[in-house]
């Protein structure tokens, strides 16, 4: 009683902006790490929701409302006013979601993902913005996805610290076996009540869980699985994680290590960094026990231990093999040197199954845009051109960013030279459009040394 009392008291005043009332959640969350918060609910406000309209994306794939942004905003206060009245009643109740499949890259596997109605991902956005005030507070300092102003990049700088400024001998590179389908909801809303006690919001969070995956016509409810591509489900996959993995390793596992150990994380994919092989290999041996606890598998074939770091070159010439490498958030890394050549350095090159999938995505694009006009087709071209040269233009990665410019060049120029009659497009006209139409230039964009490059 005294808990819910301080609460009300010093988190939620009445006549604060929802923003304040938030910054106050968070710091008593981040104060009392054992705190329950049990009056949260009401914050699912209109002016809470008025803010995440502005936030969800314009262009976004509609649910099976086939409701838009645009349709929406036609009538935006009376939508916010009945949607508030209908979850404040508890009679909000969120519709299936559309299952859609996009290519899964380096696999003829489609990746399945699940998509709401425009007003589900409403409901969702004002529950992370919610649970983000309290679970920001929780989540470990190595855990980097989906949160507030960290990125893969992040992510990529900390394991370049790690491997190369501390005395790493080994690496763990793991993979948890269909993770988003996987997710026991039993295990996640006791994770989540945990910290939340309020029940309104366990409810609407289950509701979310249970609201089925449309396909073919017909509804399927499972009692496993967030499905990919909702609001909440990066945040509730972190919520599952953060108790499965990250507490587990930096509670428990890592105290039992003699030497160097740290775990990163980027939402369900992750690799870990060890100074020992005995303790590289006895984490390899227990994760899977840990995960399996809790509905979870490692997928064999693509975790294992590996010898990296400032000597494992070394060690491989003795044995007469390469030097391992392995991959991480799109990037395979390797053992290098120095520009002197003497000094270690871990270096990285764009994963050779995302480059071949990032030309094919591009080259189908190509083929349905060859009809636009060269302006509109050329200014998209350059947009998606600079995205992945802002996503993989890290330190070390100039050759793999300048190599798929090319390839994009070529792609540019034999497909339109099909728009007209055949070869009417030759080489001096195509370098005069270059001209015109100047594409970005591969350059570092990311420095693994600090700050991005400007």
């Amino acid at each position: 009683m005294v808990g819910r009392c301080e609460e009300t008291s010093a988190v939620l005043r009445s006549g604060e902006p929802v923003e304040t009332k938030l910054r106050r959640i968070a710091e008593k969350a981040r104060r009392e790490p054992g705190f329950k918060f049990t009056s949260l609910y009401h914050l699912m406000n209109e002016e809470l929701l008025r803010g995440c309209f502005k936030r969800l994306r314009k262009n976004a794939t509609a649910g099976i409302d086939k409701m838009t942004k645009d349709m929406y905003a036609e009538h935006l206060e009376s939508h916010l006013t009945e949607l508030t009245d209908g979850l404040q009643r508890m009679a909000y109740i969120p519709q299936p979601v559309r299952r859609r499949y996009i290519p899964k890259p380096g696999s003829t596997k489609q990746r399945p993902l699940g998509i709401p109605c425009f007003e589900d991902k409403l409901v969702q956005a004002g529950l992370v913005r919610i649970l983000e005030s309290v679970y920001e507070q929780d989540f470990m300092e190595d855990s980097y996805g989906f949160r507030p102003l960290r990125s893969c990049h992040n992510a990529l700088r900390a394991l370049s610290e790690t491997v190369e400024h501390k005395p790493i001998s080994y690496i763990v590179e793991a993979d948890i076996k269909g993770f988003f389908d996987r997710v026991s909801q039993e295990w996640l809303m006791k994770f989540l009540a945990h910290r939340i006690e309020d029940k309104r919001v366990q409810r609407m969070v289950k509701r979310f869980l249970r609201a089925g995956v449309a396909e073919d016509g017909s509804v399927t409810v499972s009692d496993e699985g967030t499905p990919q591509g909702g609001v909440i489900s990066p945040l509730l996959a972190n919520i599952y994680l953060h108790y499965v993995l990250d507490l587990w390793f930096e509670r428990i596992y890592r105290k039992r290590c003699t030497g160097y150990a740290r775990l990163i994380r980027y939402a369900d994919d992750f690799v870990v960094c060890f100074q020992y092989k005995a303790e590289a290999e006895r984490f390899h041996e227990e994760l899977g026990r840990r995960l399996g606890r809790f509905g979870l598998e490692v997928e064999p074939m693509k975790t294992k231990v590996m010898e990296f770091g400032r000597f494992a070159v070394q060690n491989a010439k003795r044995r007469g093999e390469r030097a391992e490498t392995f991959e991480f958030l799109g990037f395979t890394h390797y053992c290098g040197t120095k520009r002197d050549g003497k000094g270690f350095r871990m270096k990285r090159v764009t994963a050779r199954k995302k480059f071949i999938a990032k030309l094919k995505d591009f080259k189908e694009w190509l083929k349905k845009a060859r009809i636009l006009k060269t302006r509109e087709l050329w200014e998209t071209a350059q947009a998606k051109l600079r995205g992945h040269y802002n996503y993989y233009g890290v330190t070390d990665n100039l050759r793999g960013i300048a190599r798929f410019g090319d390839e994009v060049e070529k792609l540019l120029f034999k497909w339109l030279n099909r728009r007209g009659k055949k070869n009417c497009l030759n080489g001096e006209k195509f370098e005069e459009m270059l001209k015109r139409f100047p594409l970005p230039k591969p350059r570092i964009r990311v420095s693994m040394f600090g700050s991005s490059v400007n």
